[in-house]
């Protein structure tokens, strides 16, 4: 598909006032998507576990408006958490600019954004992939109404590509239990236009996949993932970064086909450190881990190097740890991190989360 496919057409008649609301989840990158192209379009391919109790709820309410001119700041009010929130607006406008030509619809309507989160924003936990998804499945049940012949794949392959302009991840949170962005030669169906379902069958290892988030850190990041990603365009390392990125997009498709967790595990936190490595190499340089942290993975290491658990970690861009591990799994190493690890987050703060399937 090309972006011509995804030009509103044969819309019905216009809404006086109506509200859609959906809930989608955060995702977690295993092979990490870190710098991009003009029209957020990425470097290199990526692959995530959709997540399930991390997430965004969204409400959108439209209403027709009077004829006039109206700008930007007149279109649209954010109510986060149920306060207004002017600091999402610049994003938020320029999210709507982006898509305008794809939802010429929008500029007939006043639109009313309230949202929540089921975790702590702009901490490393992908709270722009869920957000921005959320908005884009919302303004996609606005389309249907106005189109209800459109398809169910149509439905999500667009509002993916929407959600894809506010934010890149935000592409990968619609679907699970997990989902491919960017175009990879290996990867039937893949594009750099939205995000696709993993079309090969999930070994029944990674079925019901634990994730434990450590809230090391439950404040707002130093330096933000759109400054990080623009720091990609002039790095010394960044051509080795994304062919390494793709190389583990083959390996790590063969895995999730064939069940491998020493490899999962391998590959997996290779592409954290990888991340943060990168950050640590950019000019300027920064670094979001902080030193707790390190702690939590170097405890890690020993548990797994003593028990021979498949446990491992991976890190978005934030200080905070995912830890990942089986189902089958789960008894000894929920003790482990109740016992060993809570002590290393702000206030003993964690979530508990799995594997998911996408929007509700």
């Amino acid at each position: 598909m090309t972006t011509n496919d995804f030009m509103a057409t044969t819309l019905g008649s216009s809404l006086t006032k109506k509200s859609f609301t959906c809930k989608v989840p955060s995702n977690i990158a295993l092979v990490k998507y870190w710098g991009k192209e003009k029209n957020q379009i990425p470097k290199n391919t990526s692959i995530s576990f959709t997540l399930s109790a991390c997430f965004t709820l969204t409400t959108l309410v439209i209403k027709r408006r009077n004829k006039g001119v109206l700008t930007g700041n007149d279109t649209v009010n954010i109510n986060f958490e149920g306060k207004k929130n002017e600091t999402f607006k610049p994003k938020i406008i320029t999210f709507l600019e982006r898509i305008e030509l794809f939802c010429p619809y929008l500029k007939e309507y006043k639109l009313e954004i309230n949202t929540r989160n089921s975790f702590p924003h702009s901490s490393g936990i992908a709270s722009s992939a869920s957000g921005f998804a959320a908005i884009a499945h919302c303004i996609m049940q606005l389309e249907k109404e106005l189109n209800p012949i459109i398809t169910k794949e149509y439905f999500i392959k667009k509002a993916s590509f929407l959600a894809r302009l506010g934010s890149g991840s935000a592409s990968r949170s619609l679907e699970g239990e997990v989902v491919i962005w960017g175009k990879h030669l290996k990867v039937e169906g893949s594009s750099n236009l939205f995000g696709i379902k993993f079309p090969y069958k999930l070994h029944a290892n990674f079925k019901n996949y634990h994730d434990t988030i450590l809230l090391v850190d439950k404040g707002k990041k130093q330096v933000s993932s759109t400054v990080g990603h623009h720091l990609m365009q002039n790095h010394p390392f960044a051509k080795q970064r994304f062919t390494q990125a793709n190389d583990n997009i083959t390996k790590i498709k063969n895995i999730l086909q064939n069940g491998d967790l020493k490899e999962f595990i391998n590959i997996v936190e290779s592409e954290a450190l990888t991340l943060h490595a990168m950050m640590m190499a950019s000019k300027p340089y920064f670094i979001l881990m902080k030193p707790n942290t390190l702690k939590i993975i170097q405890s890690i290491w020993r548990f797994r190097e003593e028990t021979k658990l498949p446990i491992c970690f991976t890190l978005d861009a934030g200080a905070n740890v995912h830890i990942l591990y089986p189902e089958k799994y789960k008894i000894q190493i929920n003790e482990f991190i109740t016992n060993k690890l809570v002590s290393y987050c702000q206030n003993n703060s964690y979530i508990c989360d799995r594997i998911g399937f996408g929007v509700v």
